[in-house]
């Protein structure tokens, strides 16, 4: 012990520096192997404990199987399981393709079903854009039946002393001056049965200022008829469904505006409120 006391202090300064160099560099690739050995384990770990994609898809393509080995990797050891996944990885490489070729596989078919399923979704809404045309179409053909069939009788017989004049002017005996006339005037007997020229409802009963005692009759298509200057309206009541020739009400003379004519039924007939000539539409 003395002797080596002896040499270290008959060693020189620059010798010393080199000793303490050596060791040091002796000492720090130490370290450097041992972090470089810890940091391969750590990669080596990390990779054997990370799922690549074909073990993914694998998993997915034999769930049952996955579940009956699951029970058993629990019960295994670190290190055994460790090996077993040593040796599939040797395999893992060939497994690649052929997963990777039936992923494509199984994509190009999925494309090729939503594809399919595209084209029979077309095809049913062009079947079903082409069935709602047809319906509207005959509905819009029999809308047109329906407004050809609608026509009107005469209310009461008799002839037509005063013609539809909207357009035009006509001389009135009661007024003693030219003036239009919206309706007919159908010469009848007082107390002559007047019959609702087609089936509908009674829209009102009301006494009129111009025309006397009034029935308003409702129609379908936006037709409505008007019997004026009546004696009586005690056959029906406001609201009452009416039947065509049904009687409604009596000839009379009621009519302020048309009072010097002789008993007759001051007829209208109006189509979405405005009024037409009566003869175009009756039998």
């Amino acid at each position: 012990m003395g002797r080596n006391n002896r040499r270290m202090k008959e060693m020189s300064t620059s010798d010393k520096i080199i000793l303490y160099s050596t060791i040091g560099v002796i000492i720090l690739a130490v370290i450097i192997t041992a972090l470089f050995l810890y940091s391969k384990k750590l990669n080596d770990d990390v990779r054997n404990s990370t799922m690549s994609l074909e073990d993914m898809a694998n998993l997915t393509n034999n769930t049952s199987q996955e579940s009956e080995s699951a029970s058993t990797e629990i019960g295994k050891s670190v290190e055994e399981a460790e090996n077993e996944m040593n040796s599939t990885n040797n395999t893992n490489s060939t497994n690649s393709a052929n997963t990777t070729n039936s992923i494509n596989s199984n994509t190009t078919n999925t494309n090729n079903i939503v594809s399919n399923i595209g084209n029979s979704n077309a095809n049913n809404v062009n079947a079903t854009n082409s069935s709602n045309n047809s319906v509207a179409t005959a509905s819009e053909n029999q809308e047109t039946e329906t407004k050809k069939e609608i026509s009107f009788e005469r209310p009461v017989e008799g002839e037509i002393v005063r013609e539809y004049a909207k357009d035009s002017l006509i001389y009135s005996e009661t007024l003693q001056e030219w003036t239009t006339h919206t309706g007919i005037d159908i010469k009848a007997d007082k107390t002559t049965v007047v019959k609702a020229a087609e089936a509908g409802t009674i829209k009102s009963i009301k006494n009129d200022p111009r025309y006397g005692l009034t029935i308003v009759i409702e129609h379908d298509d936006q037709y409505q008829t008007i019997y004026s200057n009546l004696l009586t309206s005690e056959f029906v009541v406001e609201g009452e469904k009416v039947e065509k020739g049904q009687a409604i009400g009596t000839v009379g003379n009621t009519a302020v505006f048309e009072i010097a004519d002789e008993p007759h039924l001051h007829f209208e007939i109006w189509k979405d409120s405005l009024p037409v000539d009566p003869t175009r539409l009756m039998k």
